[in-house]
């Protein structure tokens, strides 16, 4: 295993397997994508690491990411989900999940979709940063602000600025693992 990595992972093997095999590769499945911004959003106010170690539960709890399913949830079920121990159980965050499930399937309707709407703010290519640091990394830019924006205009919650720079890490929309870091080479390529 390299060891020249960016050093947010530290010594996890899940957050370096997540590192080597995820962050930062290009994505363009939609369910993996509303599936990523629905755990950026549950992530606001904890580590990735927290959610990254809950991330199956959340997949069982939440149908799979089945934007249809979770768009017709009921009382019923959000008590239920306000009861799992697998998932962070915060109503605004489970709430989050239901409403951003129906303005994603809104979209759909307008014959949008995820991988349009992210990717054309890059022209369909990642952005390739070149920092030296973690310091260096921003937490939010003009265009995750941009991106916030737009998507709080189509109904979207907890997707602020910095939850969507996270999210564009993630998907691979912008480059930032640092420059000594193996994966950067590798992704801008």
């Amino acid at each position: 295993m390299p060891d020249n990595r960016c050093s947010w992972c530290g010594d996890d093997p899940l957050y370096q397997d997540y590192h080597d095999n995820q962050w930062g590769v290009p994505l363009h499945d939609e369910r993996e994508l509303f599936e990523f911004l629905c755990l950026e959003g549950a992530q606001a106010g904890l580590s990735w690491i927290t959610i990254l170690k809950k991330r199956d539960n959340y997949r069982n709890a939440f149908d799979n990411f089945d934007a249809e399913k979770i768009a017709a949830y009921d009382a019923e079920k959000i008590a239920a989900l306000l009861q799992d121990k697998g998932i962070v159980r915060n109503k605004l965050k489970v709430n989050a999940f239901i409403n951003n499930a129906r303005c994603y399937l809104a979209m759909l309707e307008k014959g949008e979709t995820l991988d349009g709407f992210f990717w054309d703010f890059v022209d369909g290519r990642p952005i390739q940063n070149s920092w030296k640091t973690l310091a260096e990394i921003p937490a939010t830019t003009p265009l995750s602000d941009l991106v916030c924006k737009e998507l709080k205009r189509r109904g979207f919650k907890f997707v602020g600025g910095t939850i969507c720079y996270a999210h564009m890490q993630a998907i691979g929309m912008v480059n930032d693992h640092t420059l000594d870091c193996f994966r950067h080479l590798e992704l801008s390529a």
